[in-house]
């Protein structure tokens, strides 16, 4: 029986094992989790009873597989969740599906409402036509931002590097509002040093244009218009956080007959003189073990991956020693209740703003961005009634004053920003706090990102070895493409293919797999 060795338990590597041990029978599946939860930077962190979310997941996907894949796993709320019921919110209920004050394992539907907090006022994220928008703006403003995007129409830059793309999509003075200072603080360089693709990716197509259709499209009552991701008005959402659903999935891959090592954490790497790999070796317990295997599945950022395998020539190394990654700090803060007063036409729970997260423009404070989990689910608060829940995001670099600041020092700092913009009168009134890091939450694209191309090359021609997911591809990607990477990578194994170009393209493309040759299937997803 042949062996594949997947190392990671996030979206991609729980997805490669749970596809395995379903469509590969004769398999044995062997998962490895360098820490002792599942879902990597998409985990649930659940501190006394309030939950957070690394980063903030929205489940919205133009791929049928996935969805189906979601629901299999948690399936579609049959009944309202506790603040619809509470504020007699209607939201749409799948007959038949598990009722959310009953059951656990079940998928919510969730308004999605991410907005930019600019100069102490709101506006949408994207920027929309409402006519609070321009009141925001104020007219001076409102002709700078029209008057800069015509001149963007007419006098296209070289989109040589993210700054230009910016500009391009909505103009130079929309860029400075709303785009350069967010970037640099995200990644620590300023727009002009990052490569385009990473803007093309995020944004897919997403521009002034883009928002001038989207809201002639809802105005006209355009039948199946294509959405953009990121104009979306709901999105999925696990009951009690995105970490919910790899849990769900881990105890699958283990009822299936996988096996899971947790606190495993994969340092080399072992080829043989026809470039295969024969073993890997792990430490746990601060000892050494060594497992041979025919199949290894990387979803381990590709600078470890290649930094632990032997005889890689010295032009792959150096690029791969190169690639950057932002990390992650996050701030739970419990407070009564925030100043921010809610002026839109959705209801909730104290009449809270209904935001899932705010971006931060302000110049003044470090916080790139806060979530407000009562929003994400109602379940994932501990006392809904009486407290809300934040989650103050921070971009920094591993090692830096940040990250090695106590919790003691960044709640401080974390605090006293929030006092700052208003969200709360004084430090007297937080509750707790909670601090959480994350390694490697963003694989960033500059360095030796532009020679990414030449790694690839290397890496795929490594027969048995397959690169799934975020940071095993160092691709900005969402989790329903990294969960198509371990799709794409199942098919292979399944098949014998050994050509890896259909792994490596996923996200790649515009449009790749937002579409199908079967009409329905290609409508539905268009409009999901």
């Amino acid at each position: 029986m042949k062996k594949a060795l997947i190392i990671g338990a996030g979206p991609a590597g729980l997805t490669a094992a749970y596809e395995l041990l379903t469509k590969a029978r004769d398999i044995e599946v062997v998962v490895f989790e360098e820490s002792d939860c599942f879902g990597g930077i998409s985990k649930t962190v659940n501190y006394k009873g309030n939950r957070m979310d690394m980063g903030g997941h929205r489940f919205f996907s133009k791929i049928p597989e996935v969805n189906e894949w979601w629901d299999n796993m948690l399936p579609m709320q049959g009944a309202p969740t506790y603040d619809d019921i509470v504020l007699k919110r209607e939201m749409p209920v799948h007959k038949g599906g598990p009722d959310p004050e009953k059951e656990d394992r079940v998928m919510l539907t969730r308004h999605r409402v991410s907005r930019i907090l600019f100069d102490t006022k709101f506006y949408d994220y994207p920027i929309s036509l409402k006519p609070e928008t321009f009141k925001n703006f104020g007219v001076l403003t409102t002709l700078k931002v029209g008057f800069s995007y015509l001149g963007s129409m007419f006098h296209k830059l070289p989109e040589d590097n993210l700054e230009n793309f910016y500009i391009n999509c909505f103009g130079r003075k929309l860029y400075s509002m709303f785009f350069e200072y967010y970037t640099e603080n995200l990644w620590g360089r300023h727009p002009s040093e990052i490569d385009a693709s990473w803007g093309a990716q995020r944004t897919k197509g997403l521009s002034i244009m883009g928002i001038l259709k989207d809201f002639f499209g809802k105005l006209f009552k355009v039948k199946n218009r294509k959405v953009n991701t990121s104009l979306i008005e709901e999105f999925k959402y696990p009951k009690l956080g995105p970490g919910q659903l790899w849990d769900v999935t881990a105890a699958e891959v283990e009822k299936l007959g996988g096996t899971i090592i947790k606190n495993a954490k994969v340092t080399k790497l072992h080829k043989n003189a026809d470039n295969v790999l024969t073993s890997l070796t792990y430490e746990k317990d601060g000892q050494e073990f060594t497992m041979e295997g025919d199949y290894f599945i990387s979803s381990m950022p590709v600078k470890d991956l290649v930094g632990g395998m032997n005889d890689v020539p010295a032009e792959p190394a150096r690029i791969a020693k190169g690639l950057p990654y932002r990390d992650y700090m996050t701030l739970g803060v419990l407070v009564p209740k925030i100043n921010l007063v809610n002026k839109t036409n959705i209801k909730t729970i104290n009449n809270i703003v209904p935001d899932c997260w705010v971006y931060v423009q302000d110049r003044n404070v470090k916080l790139g961005r806060f979530q407000i989990y009562n929003n994400w689910s109602p379940y994932m608060i501990k006392d809904l009634e009486h407290t809300v829940w934040i989650g103050l995001e921070y971009f920094v670099n591993e090692g830096d004053e940040y990250w090695n600041m106590t919790e003691e020092e960044f709640a401080k700092i974390g605090v006293s920003e929030m006092v700052k913009l208003g969200l709360i009168d004084s430090t007297d009134v937080v509750l707790d706090v909670h601090m959480e890091k994350v390694k490697k939450a963003y694989p960033a694209y500059f360095d030796t990102y532009d020679e990414m191309d030449k790694l690839i090359e290397y890496l795929s021609g490594i027969e048995n070895l397959y690169c799934v997911g975020r940071n095993g591809q160092h691709r900005y990607n969402n989790i329903d493409h990294s969960m198509v990477t371990s799709f794409e990578t199942v098919k292979n194994i399944i098949s014998g293919t050994k050509d890896k170009k259909n792994i490596w393209s996923v996200n790649t493309e515009q449009e790749y797999h937002e579409t199908s040759n079967n009409e329905e299937e290609k409508n539905q997803a268009e409009v999901d």
